[in-house]
C-alpha cells in the first residue's frame, strides 16, 4: 500500500510517465517509422561509452544550477538569478585562466574560488533587497540576468576577445587553469566529484543543522518563523548567498571543464534548466542528482534522434512544457492524496 509520504515520488513519476507518452503519440504521427524513432530516443545514449559521457557531461552544470534554485525554491524565494550568476562566473574564471600563472593544481581551486565568490555577491543584492525592502526577487534576478550578460558580453568583446580567432572567442586558456578528464574517451571532469561533494554538504546543512532548518521553516512560513525568533531576513540573505556561490561555481566548472577558451555569446540556459530540475527533485538536495541526469539523458536522447531520425529535437521543449504544467498544477492527483489520508487516518 501507498502512504502519503511517497506521494510527491509518485506524483512526480506519473507526471514523467505521462509527458513521454504524448511525447511518443505525437512521434507516432510524425514519423515514418515511429518504432524506430522512438527505440533511438530511449535507447541510444546508452549505446556507446561517448553517449554515455555526453550524458553525465551535460547532467553536471544542470546539478549546479539545480542544487542552487532547489535551496532557493526551500526558502520560498523564486529567484531565477542563476542564469547570470553562471554565465558572470564564467567571465571572471576566464579572466584568471588567461592571464594568471599558477601551479596546475592551484590555479583551477583559485579560479573557481573567485567566481564562486563573485556569484555569492551577486546573488546577495536580490537576497538584500527581498530581505530588507521586500521587493520581488523574481524580478530583481531576472534583471540582474540581462544585466549580467550585457557587462559579461562587454568584457568578452572588448578585453578578451581573441582578434585572430575566427569567432568571437575570449583568448585560449592556460593549461594549468583546466580541469582533468576523469574517463578516457569522455569529457567527464572533476566538476562531477565536486558537485557531489556539494550536493552531499547542501542535505547535511539543510537537514542536519540549526541554519537548515530555519531556512525550511522561513520556507514554509516566514511569519511563523519569526514569531519564533528566527531572524528571517538573515535567512534569506544566507540562502542567496549560498546558492550564488553553488551556481557561480557551476560557471566557473563548467567553463574549465569543457572549453579552453570561453565562447558563450548567449546566456547557455543552465540557470532556468535548473528551476525545472528543482521542480523534478521536490526541492530536495540528494534528488537533484537523478533530475539532473534524467533530464540530460532525454536531451542527447532528443538530439540523437533528430540525427538519426526524420523528428526533431524540439520535440524535447514539448516534454519539459508538460512536466512543468504538471508539476507546477497543485491539484492534479490530490484527490488521490486526500483518499490516501483519509484511510491513513481511519487505519489509525
Amino acid at each position: 500500500m501507498f502512504k502519503v509520504k511517497y506521494f510527491e515520488y509518485i506524483r512526480t513519476s506519473a507526471v514523467i510517465v505521462i509527458a513521454l507518452a504524448i511525447a511518443f503519440l505525437i512521434i507516432s504521427l510524425v514519423s515514418n517509422q515511429p518504432v524506430k524513432t522512438i527505440g533511438i530516443f530511449l535507447f541510444e545514449p546508452l549505446s556507446s561509452k561517448g553517449h554515455i559521457g555526453n550524458v553525465i557531461e551535460m547532467a553536471i552544470p544542470l546539478m549546479f544550477t539545480g542544487l542552487a534554485v532547489s535551496l532557493l525554491f526551500r526558502a520560498n524565494m523564486f529567484n531565477l538569478g542563476a542564469e547570470g550568476i553562471f554565465y558572470f562566473s564564467g567571465v571572471v574564471t576566464s579572466v584568471l585562466a588567461i592571464h594568471l600563472t599558477l601551479d596546475g593544481w592551484l590555479h583551477p581551486i583559485v579560479a573557481i574560488a573567485a567566481g564562486s565568490i563573485v556569484g555569492a555577491l551577486l546573488s546577495a543584492i536580490p537576497g538584500i533587497l527581498k530581505a530588507k525592502w521586500n521587493a520581488n526577487e523574481l524580478v530583481t534576478s531576472l534583471m540582474f540576468n540581462n544585466i549580467l550578460f550585457g557587462v559579461g558580453l562587454y568584457l568578452l568583446n572588448y578585453h578578451l576577445r581573441d582578434a585572430k580567432a575566427f569567432a568571437n572567442v575570449s583568448y585560449k586558456f592556460e593549461k594549468t587553469a583546466l580541469l582533468s578528464k576523469m574517463v578516457p574517451g569522455t569529457r567527464i571532469h572533476t566538476g562531477l566529484i565536486i558537485v557531489i561533494v556539494l550536493i552531499i554538504a547542501a542535505h547535511l546543512f539543510l537537514y542536519k543543522t540549526k541554519w537548515g532548518y530555519e531556512l525550511r521553516m522561513t520556507g514554509i512560513n516566514r511569519n511563523f518563523a519569526r514569531y519564533s525568533g528566527m531572524k528571517t531576513a538573515k535567512v534569506i540573505i544566507l540562502v542567496h548567498l549560498i546558492a550564488g556561490f553553488i551556481a557561480g561555481m557551476g560557471g566557473s566548472v563548467e567553463v574549465l571543464g569543457m572549453y579552453n577558451r570561453f565562447q558563450w555569446t548567449s546566456l547557455p540556459g543552465y540557470g532556468l534548466d535548473g528551476a525545472l530540475v528543482a521542480m523534478l527533485a521536490k526541492n530536495n538536495p540528494i534528488s537533484v542528482i537523478g533530475a539532473a541526469l534524467f533530464l540530460a539523458y532525454i536531451r542527447i536522447g532528443a538530439d540523437m534522434m533528430a540525427r538519426l531520425s526524420d523528428v526533431p529535437s524540439e520535440m524535447i521543449s514539448i516534454i519539459q512544457a508538460i512536466i512543468i504544467l504538471l508539476i507546477s498544477a497543485e491539484q492534479f492527483l490530490k484527490f488521490w492524496k486526500n483518499r490516501m489520508l483519509l484511510k491513513e487516518a481511519k487505519e489509525a
